[in-house]
């Protein structure tokens, strides 16, 4: 289950100060290092999402707890069956809740500037990118799907990723992509149907 909350702007500072109250003390820690305000409202509100879905799909009201992997992706301590994923831009933040391994990314839609093009994307992916109608929307939705299969793996960006959505496939991972006028989200997860042929 994928949940978003696409009004940042909106979420005032009071309401930013009272949703501190909200918080584990280990994420409170986490909101209140970003010096920023965005980065802490971001913070915020992908944990209360997080929540939300718990509550929701689950029935948890505690508060959830993390611990991280080698790469630095959590999971909820105690709840090991429950697997989630958390990201944010500037216009909006994503939580994607499963009972197996997923992945999200959320970007706001970016300039498909040409030497940033060719650094994170192959031949294929940019003529792709350059000759859509929209090459700024192209590359964010290829943005996404590669951010989205890093965050599912755990590995974080590395060396692959010029070739992952080709690696991605390879390995039975399926990325699905949601387009919106200011943003785009990917999901990624494995193919339980997937016999590695």
């Amino acid at each position: 289950m994928v949940y978003i909350y696409n009004n940042i702007d909106s979420f005032s500072d009071e309401q930013l100060t009272e949703s501190l109250d909200k918080l584990s003390e280990q994420r409170r820690e986490s909101a209140l290092k970003f010096k920023h305000e965005l980065g802490r409202k971001q913070c915020v509100l992908a944990y209360l999402l997080l929540c939300k879905g718990l509550e929701k799909e689950y029935g948890i009201k505690e508060k959830p707890v993390f611990e991280y992997g080698e790469h630095g992706k959590p999971s909820i301590i105690g709840h090991a069956n429950i697997h989630f994923n958390l990201s944010h831009c500037k216009t909006a933040v994503a939580c994607a809740i499963s009972n197996e391994p997923v992945g999200i990314d959320i970007e706001s839609v970016r300039k498909a500037k040409e030497p940033l093009v060719k650094y994170c994307m192959n031949d294929a992916e940019c003529e792709t990118i350059f000759s859509a109608a929209n090459p700024d929307m192209e590359f964010t939705k290829l943005w996404t799907q590669k951010e989205s299969v890093f965050k599912l793996t755990g590995s974080g960006i590395n060396d692959s990723l010029k070739e992952i959505l080709n690696e991605a496939a390879l390995k039975g991972i399926i990325v699905t992509t949601t387009q919106c006028e200011k943003y785009v989200y990917s999901v990624a997860k494995y193919d339980n149907d997937f016999e590695g042929k």
